[in-house]
C-alpha cells in the first residue's frame, strides 16, 4: 500500500487544489484488543511497504488524523481509534508496482533519471493499461531506493510523451527535483526538439505554427486547432519546424517546442496539411500523398509495417540540473523502426524521383 497515488488526470495550468480540500486515501479502525502504541509504529506494522520515516513526514504535514483530528507521529493509538490518511490528491485506482521491463537509461544521478523511451511503451498506468508501463519499470529500477515511492505524485514524471512516440523523458527522484524541473517546463525554459516524418513536401524550409489547441468536439480522443478566443478551454501553442530531408511525397522535419501541449506536434503539422506518417489517430495511416501505382501502394504498406506507429521521436532535451544548476543537453538515438523508415523513403526518393 502507498501513502499517495499518481494523479493521472491532466491538470489545467491554473488549476490548484484548495488547501481545505483533502481526500481520504486510507481508513483504519484500531482493534479492541490493541495495546497502546505510537501511531507511526502501528501504521508501519499494518502498511508493510511504507517506511516509518515517510509516516512521520505525513504526520508532520497534518496528513494523519485520528478521530478526524491531526496527530503527531508520537500519538499513542487506543482501541476504537479511527485513523485516516488524507492527501491533497484524489485516490487513484492504479497502483504502480515494480515490473522488470527493459528501459534505456541515458543518464542518472541522485536527483534525476533520463530515459530514451522505446515506442509502444505506455508512460503511466491508466484505463486499459494497468501495468507494463514506464513507471512500473522505474519502480523496479529504483526498488532498493527507500526514498522513492513510485505512487507519490511529488516524485516521478516531470513531463509526458505518447505511447507510440519514442525518445527522451525526464523523471525526478526527489520532490525538490520535480518542483525545480516542473517550473522549467511551466516557464518554457527547457529545450526540446523532435524528429517527425510527415506526409507531403513541406513548402518552406522552416517556419512557425501557432494555434490554440483543445479537444475535438467530434472526437474526444483527438485535439484540434481553434481560432483565437473561440474555445475558452483551448491553450495557446507554438511549434517551430525545420526541414531536414525531402523525399518528394514525405518530409523529415525537426520540430522545436516552445510550448508543450498534448499532441501538439501531431495537431500542428496536420493543421498545415502535413499529417505525421502513420499517425492513425489523425489520419496519417493511409496514403495522403503520392501515386496510385500498385508498386507505390506496396511500398507505403511496407513502410507502415516497418514503423507501425506515428513517426515521431523526442530527439533532444535541454534543462538546468535541479541541484547543480548546470545546464545539461542530451541527444538520443533514433529507434530502429524510425531509422529503417527514413532509409526506405530515402532510397525510394533517389530511385524513383531522382531526389
Amino acid at each position: 500500500m502507498k501513502l499517495e497515488e499518481e494523479y493521472l488526470e491532466e491538470i489545467e495550468d491554473d488549476e490548484v487544489v484548495p488547501e481545505q480540500e483533502l481526500f481520504e486515501h486510507y481508513r483504519f479502525v484500531v482493534d479492541k484488543g490493541q495495546s497502546m502504541m505510537r501511531i507511526d509504529k502501528y501504521l508501519v506494522n499494518i502498511m508493510a511497504s511504507i517506511s516509518r520515516n515517510r509516516i512521520q513526514e505525513a504526520a508532520d504535514a497534518g496528513n494523519i488524523r485520528v478521530n478526524e483530528k491531526p496527530v503527531k507521529s508520537s500519538y499513542r493509538v487506543k482501541p476504537g481509534d479511527v485513523i485516516t490518511i488524507v492527501l491533497a490528491y484524489p485516490p487513484s485506482e492504479y497502483i504502480i508496482v515494480p515490473q522488470d521491463i527493459p528501459i534505456d537509461i541515458v543518464y542518472e544521478d541522485d536527483d534525476i533519471i533520463l530515459v530514451n523511451k522505446q515506442p509502444g511503451l505506455v508512460v503511466h498506468p491508466g484505463f486499459g493499461n494497468y501495468d507494463g508501463t514506464l513507471l512500473n519499470a522505474i519502480a523496479y529500477h529504483l526498488r532498493d531506493n527507500k526514498d522513492f515511492d513510485p505512487n507519490d505524485s511529488r516524485l516521478g514524471l516531470v513531463h509526458r510523451i505518447d505511447k507510440d512516440t519514442s525518445g527522451l523523458l525526464l523523471i525526478a527522484k526527489t520532490e525538490e527535483a520535480k518542483q525545480h524541473l516542473g517550473k522549467q517546463f511551466f516557464e518554457k525554459t527547457t529545450k526540446r526538439r523532435y524528429y517527425a516524418l510527415v506526409w507531403g513536401n513541406v513548402k518552406d524550409d522552416e517556419g512557425t505554427i501557432t494555434g490554440d489547441l483543445a479537444r475535438d468536439p467530434s472526437d474526444r480522443m483527438r485535439f484540434t486547432v481553434f481560432p483565437e478566443g473561440e474555445n475558452p478551454y483551448a491553450k495557446f501553442a507554438i511549434t517551430h519546424y525545420k526541414v531536414l530531408e525531402r523525399f518528394g511525397y514525405a518530409t523529415l522535419v525537426e520540430c522545436r517546442l516552445e510550448t508543450g501541449r498534448t499532441h501538439q506536434i501531431r495537431v500542428h503539422m496536420k493543421h498545415i496539411g502535413h499529417t505525421l506518417f502513420n499517425d492513425e489517430r489523425y489520419g496519417g495511416n493511409v496514403i495522403l500523398k503520392g501515386t496510385s501505382s500498385a508498386y507505390y501502394k506496396l511500398f507505403v504498406k511496407n513502410c507502415f509495417y516497418i514503423c507501425p506507429r506515428q513517426a515521431l521521436h523526442a530527439k533532444t532535451l535541454g534543462f538546468v540540473h535541479p541541484r547543480t544548476q548546470e545546464y545539461m543537453d542530451f541527444e538520443s538515438e533514433i529507434p530502429e523502426d524510425f531509422h529503417k523508415l527514413i532509409d526506405m523513403w530515402r532510397e525510394y526518393a533517389q530511385t524513383h524521383l531522382n531526389l
